[in-house]
């Protein structure tokens, strides 16, 4: 990401006249950003002690990549977020993407007073040699504060970047997987100190590896939800700078297995993408740590690497996607990783706005909902060829979010949801559902000005941006090419967070 990020700030687009946003696009309600200035990928997630850690990496002094810190936040629900000091300030290098892990054991030494330190394992730039090289540092104060260790490995690379380290119970050992960037593999490194690190083997590239480069790695294990009681399986997650699902980045995974020195994929597994998201803007996705109840949950940084720099936001520039809860499925001889927002949203939930047997036409039907609200919908496609919300703002730029029945086909269409931001910003994301008919069931989280869309009991998912010309969102539902009908909508409004102290 760090050359492409270089790459695109040359090359940002003026807009024409006639597009000028009249006013900064307003802040979503539930999604975290920072403050203010520029954030990108999410990094050393971890809960502790009741709190869920959210380090990401930021510039303090403006809104275009540069001076990468680690910011920091914390919650104790995963939706209201309170804003920290940043955590890993830039020095003679730039602090990079990594993770952190709690040290229980003190195998470190970094431990005092019998409490265990929390151990943040990151990419170290150095911007006069563009060496990429792994750091360490500790905090002994619920991660309000951290020491620097210094450097524990260098391979004396440009393209070595973005450790995300875990504890391996059966080896009894700290497990590393950091990418080799350009040439699209997955090193595997152990150590029992988080201070001396051996290189154990590599993954990679693919077949399916034909984009510039993987970035920010993720390892972790996951139970299969429909295979027999305590089956479960190793998935490996990478980001691609380019060539994802809509040409831009993205993400992949594999599934296989792992013995604490390597990956090996799942026999039979075809090597064609298995994308992560099917939208254009989830990626460096990355998952919490110690979460106390034993459920995997990731986020991802809601953008895209072309337009990172170019969207309408201020004074901060860079959201989060809403996190997600990770369960894996086979789906004949093919594995899908589904995903589901976490079940905290639902004790954000206001009113219920319920409609039944609401049939559709090409005739808009206007629907009473607002701009930040979870929606759950079964739809009976009928006779139509296609049906579709409209979410449309006062200029009367629409997003159109729908199903195509002949292709069986869910999309986002965002190439009228708003004036022009960058040249690869209009597209229409598709994601094809499982062979079947009749009706079909989606979720929508729609928060001002993303929306995620859920379907196939979460196994086909679609994360766009989109930003209005000014004014109040309205909703309405039509069909086209015949009649169809809304079974059921349910739709919640989810009332904004609540940070602590106002």
């Amino acid at each position: 990401m760090r050359i492409l990020m270089a790459l695109i700030l040359a090359a940002t687009p003026m807009l024409p006249a006639a597009a000028q946003w009249p006013a900064p696009d307003p802040r979503p309600s539930f999604h975290f950003a920072p403050e203010r200035n520029w954030m990108n990928d999410p990094n050393g997630l971890v809960f502790f002690e009741g709190e869920y850690h959210l380090f990401y990496q930021y510039n303090p002094h403006g809104d275009r990549w540069g001076h990468m810190s680690w910011g920091h936040a914390v919650s104790r629900d995963l939706l209201s977020w309170e804003h920290l000091p940043i955590a890993i300030p830039e020095t003679e290098v730039m602090a990079f993407s990594g993770s952190a892990v709690i040290d229980w054991k003190n195998t470190s030494g970094f431990g005092r007073n019998g409490k265990p330190p929390m151990v943040a394992i990151y990419t170290g730039f150095d911007p006069v040699t563009k060496n990429q090289s792994q750091f360490v540092a500790y905090s002994t104060d619920r991660g309000r504060t951290f020491s620097r260790h210094g450097k524990v490995l260098d391979i004396g690379s440009a393209e070595f970047r973005d450790p995300k380290v875990f504890w391996h119970a059966p080896t009894q050992r700290w497990v590393m997987v950091v990418v080799k960037a350009s040439e699209k593999k997955a090193a595997f490194y152990s150590s029992r100190d988080l201070k001396q690190w051996q290189h154990e083997s590599d993954f990679g590239p693919t077949a399916s590896s034909t984009s510039v480069n993987w970035e920010c790695p993720d390892l972790f294990e996951l139970p299969v939800a429909n295979g027999k009681p305590g089956e479960k399986r190793w998935v490996l997650a990478v980001s691609q700078g380019d060539k994802g699902p809509d040409n831009g980045s993205g993400g992949q995974y594999f599934v296989g297995a792992f013995d604490g020195k390597a990956f090996t994929l799942e026999p039979g597994w075809e090597d064609t993408p298995h994308w992560q998201d099917l939208g254009a803007d989830f990626y460096a996705s990355q998952s919490w740590s110690e979460v106390p109840d034993g459920r995997r949950i990731w986020i991802g940084w809601a953008t895209d690497l072309r337009y990172a720099h170019a969207i309408p936001t201020t004074p901060a520039r860079g959201l989060m996607t809403l996190p997600r809860t990770l369960t894996l499925r086979r789906e004949g001889a093919d594995w899908r990783l589904a995903q589901a927002p976490v079940r905290e949203l639902e004790s954000r939930r206001g009113a219920l706005t319920q409609l039944e047997d609401l049939t559709l036409g090409e005739t808009p039907v206007p629907l009473k909902l607002g701009e930040s609200l979870d929606m759950q919908l079964a739809i009976d496609p009928q006779l139509a060829s296609q049906v579709a919300l409209s979410l449309t703002d006062a200029q009367g730029y629409t997003l159109l979010i729908g199903y195509t029945p002949a292709t069986r086909e869910v999309f986002i269409d965002r190439t009228r949801a708003g004036p022009h931001v960058h040249d690869a910003f209009p597209d229409r994301n598709i994601a094809a559902l499982p062979p079947g008919d009749g009706p079909i069931t989606l979720r929508l989280v729609v928060d001002r000005s993303i929306v995620e869309l859920f379907a196939a009991d979460g196994t086909r998912v679609i994360t766009d941006r989109f930003f209005r010309g000014g004014g109040a969102l309205s909703w309405s539902a039509h069909a086209l090419g015949g009649r169809a009908r809304i079974q059921s909508l349910r739709a919640w409004p989810i009332e904004p967070a609540v940070l602590p102290g106002r």
